[in-house]
């Protein structure tokens, strides 16, 4: 390890708003250091753990992301958005005061284990070296294939 170099891993709680990449452009302004890279994409406004390694840590990234993650989510029932997500313009309401907890309760299971799903465009997902909701957002058509997802 040269002098004045950093090796270790941040264990950074990401605000919503920043990608992944703006946070490691910021520890590595910070750090004064080059050899920077984080362990798993969140997307830009999803808060949570990232972890981001300096120095000689960054060798072990590739070990690292395929961790176990897990999500906790905050749901609006009867709205629907273009973007799926809290993000985006409202494009259908419907009424849903009338779900009931033992309805949400027996959908839930379809949801559990290992299911195939299509990733949202808006999403940090990279096709082409380019998360999705970059193209989105430039109102670029992209076609994605479903994912196994847990």
């Amino acid at each position: 390890m040269t002098s004045g170099q950093i090796s270790g891993v941040l264990n950074i709680n990401k605000p919503a708003g920043l990608t992944s990449h703006d946070v490691v452009a910021r520890v590595r302004k910070l750090s004064r250091q080059r050899k920077v890279g984080h362990t798993g994409t969140l997307d830009p406004m999803a808060t949570g753990v990232l972890l981001v390694c300096l120095g000689q840590a960054t060798r072990l990234i590739e070990f690292m992301m395929p961790g176990r993650k897990q999500y906790r989510a905050e749901i609006t029932f009867g709205v629907s958005t273009d973007t799926l997500d809290a993000d985006g313009q409202v494009v259908a309401r419907q009424d849903a005061s009338g779900l009931t907890a033992g309805q949400i309760q027996a959908v839930l299971p379809v949801f559990r284990g290992e299911i195939e799903q299509y990733p949202p465009l808006f999403s940090a997902i990279k096709k082409d070296g380019q998360p999705l909701y970059k193209r989105a957002r430039a109102g670029q058509t992209v076609e994605v294939s479903p994912r196994r997802v847990t």
